[in-house]
């Protein structure tokens, strides 16, 4: 079981970081398709505009991601109950939010994680 939680941790921190890499990629692809020369006058500012707004949006919605994880890798339950309001929330995340959460409902709910996290 042990190994079991120490995989979802390491996997809710990869997660979370992807997704921060994720939004730093389009926030950075926004900013740099707003420099393009002749496209407008009200182009570079609604795409910088966007670019930031995505960028930090993602970024913020993947600290509890990673929270979550590190909290489940220490044996904490308050990281248990986060991840799995992280997997309620992800659920639709299609494929690997959908995956990374079934899996955490699967494992998270059995009685010896419980017994697991309450024992921390």
């Amino acid at each position: 079981m042990d190994k079991n939680i120490n995989i979802i941790g390491i996997l809710w921190i990869v997660y979370g970081a992807l997704c921060i890499f994720f939004g730093f990629f389009l926030f950075m692809i926004l900013i740099g398709v707003s420099f393009i020369p002749d496209i407008g006058y009200n182009a570079p500012v609604v795409l910088r505009a966007v670019g930031i707004g995505i960028g930090l949006f993602m970024i913020l919605l993947s600290i509890p991601e990673i929270l979550a994880g590190y909290g489940v890798l220490k044996g904490k339950e308050w990281g248990r109950i986060l991840v799995l309001i992280l997997s309620f929330l992800n659920v639709l995340n299609m494929p690997m939010g959908t995956a990374l959460s079934i899996y955490s409902f699967i494992i998270l709910i059995k009685e010896d994680s419980i017994k697991y996290f309450q024992k921390s």
